[in-house]
């Protein structure tokens, strides 16, 4: 018995001939129309990310729901991604110092050890990605930092997926003091499954950071929030493509599946027209020593199967008509079996414009163009330049940069606090080149002058 409840579906409608198809109203997904009151979870109180506190998975099954969407929320993940995340420590200076010893040390090496030695303990390629996700599929994304026993240095980052993250309630001065990570796919979890993070003000983490140590905090493990600013401030904010569930064309795009599925299911095309003589049947009985009725329809349901496998197989099947073969009266000379190929190239196009158009909206929703993922169906499309690719791939990479400010504020904290100095978090681009620069793509940054 399958957990999952199905909502859509086509049905019959009894005494008409026509079908009636039911869908899930996807409007009320990320708003309510309620006001969501804060729950108690022993001691504390937290907000519900929804009425039901399972907004996240709905929204995590609506984009599941649909190739499209799907398509492009990690097409932009990817592309927030870029070429990764880097400490870059090309500036770091070269400076001699002497111990008490008397030995010359040169402080570059050290930094450079300790960060390459950081990014060995810690998989940032993992993290950034995952936290890249985040901010594409719900506007905001949760870093924790774990300090050393002295609370000196960070020595290491973990990303907490945003879904199973809840904000506990603000303070009197607008502070959300905690983050709550649980498995919130059950309604009532147990108290023990629930990871309490302590949450640095998310308006100033550092100088938070700095009177939590200067205090001497026995904490050594905190939150960093990282959230997109909206015009709507809530706690849990509401990605921009909130509009596509909020309009018609995403339903519209559901409804086009469940129409062709239903009409493959109830009238698929035939394809094949075969005609067989009743002497065909006839001589394949006398030949086999056949004559009990039942044993009759069972061979003629074989042979009809023989011939299906023979015409189609597993890669061509179709839909196959089977009719009556006789001899006409003016006395042509007919075979047992004649199988006509019936033209079907016009079937199951009758949707074929409004799929593209529902896919171009949402791409469009979603910031996406359609052929960088070739989304857009049908055969006869037109298609852009490799220049015209190339420049809104970059234009698209080019867009991440706000995103990627938001995301380096943790990555400064620990360059920070870890005593860095020359060191630097940078996520490069993917610049895809001409032919006349015989490279196939290259790294580039904002601060590098393209020549």
């Amino acid at each position: 018995m399958t957990s999952e409840l199905i909502f859509s579906s086509v049905e019959n409608i009894p005494g008409v001939s026509a079908r009636a198809a039911f869908t899930v109203n996807s409007a009320a997904v990320f708003r309510e129309d309620c006001d969501i009151m804060p729950s108690t979870f022993g001691n504390i109180k937290y907000m519900p990310w929804g009425a039901d506190n399972q907004m996240p998975y709905n929204i995590i099954d609506l984009i599941e729901r649909d190739e499209t969407l799907a398509t492009c929320q990690i097409f932009n993940a990817e592309i927030c991604y870029g070429s990764g995340l880097v400490y870059d420590t090309s500036e770091v200076e070269s400076r001699e110092t002497s111990d008490e010893s008397g030995v010359t040390r040169r402080s570059s090496l050290n930094t450079r050890q300790e960060v390459e030695d950081f990014q060995l303990d810690n998989d940032l390629a993992s993290y950034f990605l995952g936290v890249c996700q985040d901010f594409k599929h719900f506007g905001f994304a949760v870093s924790v930092i774990i300090l050393n026993a002295e609370g000196t240095k960070v020595v290491r980052l973990l990303r907490k997926e945003a879904c199973y993250c809840r904000f506990a309630v603000a303070d009197k001065s607008g502070r959300i003091p905690q983050i709550l990570y649980a498995n919130w796919r059950k309604y009532i979890p147990n108290e023990s499954d629930v990871e309490v993070i302590e949450l640095l003000d998310p308006s100033c983490p550092w100088r938070d950071l700095q009177d939590r140590l200067a205090k001497r905090s026995k904490c050594r493990k905190f939150a960093v929030l990282t959230r997109v600013p909206t015009t709507d401030s809530t706690y849990y904010p509401i990605p921009h493509y909130g509009s596509l569930f909020r309009g018609k064309w995403y339903n519209i795009k559901q409804l086009i599946g469940l129409a062709k599925e239903s009409k493959l299911k109830n009238s698929a095309p035939i394809k094949y027209q075969i005609e067989i003589s009743n002497k065909y049947w006839e001589s394949i009985f006398r030949a086999e020593g056949i004559t009990d009725r039942s044993k009759q329809q069972e061979r003629i349901v074989s042979e009809k199967q023989r011939i299906l496998d023979f015409l189609t197989g597993a890669e061509n099947s179709g839909k196959a008509w089977f009719s009556t073969f006789y001899i006409t009266p003016d006395g042509k000379e007919q075979h047992d079996v004649v199988i006509h190929k019936i033209d079907d190239s016009k079937e199951g196009g009758d949707w074929e414009s409004d799929i593209q158009e529902a896919v171009n909206m949402i791409c469009f929703t979603m910031r996406v163009h359609s052929n960088l993922v070739g989304s857009v169906p049908g055969k006869a499309q037109t298609n852009n330049s490799g220049s015209d690719k190339r420049e809104l791939y970059t234009i698209a990479q080019a867009l991440q940069k706000p995103y990627h400010d938001l995301l380096f504020t943790v990555h400064r904290i620990i360059i920070r606090l870890n005593g860095w100095q020359g060191v630097k978090p940078v996520c490069p681009f993917i610049q895809l080149t001409t032919l006349d620069e015989h490279a196939d793509a290259k790294t580039v940054t904002a601060d590098e002058t393209n020549n």
